[in-house]
């Protein structure tokens, strides 16, 4: 039985990974953006997850699209175990001056974990299970059409269920509203811009499996 892994499969996931972690450490960062409005510098790295997904799955299936899933749910969990028992350490005096900062970053609440967790979780299955909707009833061609369908509709739950876990209660729900509509909007264009970096990948993975 073999049981060896394809080099592009494991470049793909570590990108995968790259990028979830990336979205989930990096992008409590924020920038300023247009008419007023504040971007998180996730929104560089987060479409690619949704997209490594897609082409994960034009190539090598459903099930392996899946395990990918699998492996960044299971990676958030181990990461978010890891930041708590990191945080709940008690400090030596040499390192205090990086104490507070440390804290905020990797001391995220329980509410705010729960909402990445369940976010990712449904919404990238989701992603899943739309793409290979769209391509029974679009057909094999028009990748970018299906992974873009795919990705309006995935990003959008994973915005509505984050914000509403982290933010009911906290923000009026109009306001939350206010805050789903342009990240959604942003992460969407994001995605779209990142199509021909899609079909790159594409073309690798196919040319890899035809030598091989």
């Amino acid at each position: 039985m073999n049981n060896q892994i394809s080099k592009p499969v494991l470049v793909c996931l570590t990108l995968y990974i790259t990028s979830l972690f990336a979205a989930n450490t990096l992008g409590v960062k924020l920038m300023p953006f247009l008419f007023g409005t504040h971007l998180s510098v996730a929104v560089f790295s987060f479409p690619i997850v949704f997209i490594m997904t897609d082409i994960i799955g034009e190539i090598y299936g459903k099930s392996m699209a899946k395990k990918f899933v699998f492996a960044g749910f299971v990676s958030i969990i181990l990461f978010l175990l890891y930041s708590f028992l990191s945080t709940i350490m008690p400090w030596a005096h040499e390192g205090e001056w990086v104490k507070t900062g440390y804290n905020q970053i990797f001391g995220l609440s329980a509410r705010f974990s729960i909402a990445s967790l369940v976010a990712f979780f449904v919404a990238e299955y989701q992603d899943v299970i739309s793409f290979f909707f769209f391509k029974k009833y679009i057909g094999e061609k028009k990748f970018w059409l299906r992974s873009n369908l795919s990705n309006v509709w995935s990003q959008l739950l994973d915005t509505v269920i984050f914000m509403s876990i982290a933010f009911i209660g906290v923000y009026p729900i109009k306001t939350i509203w206010l805050i789903i509509i342009p990240w959604w909007l942003y992460k969407v264009v994001m995605g779209l811009l990142y199509t021909p970096l899609s079909y790159f990948g594409i073309y690798l993975l196919r040319k890899y499996s035809n030598e091989n």
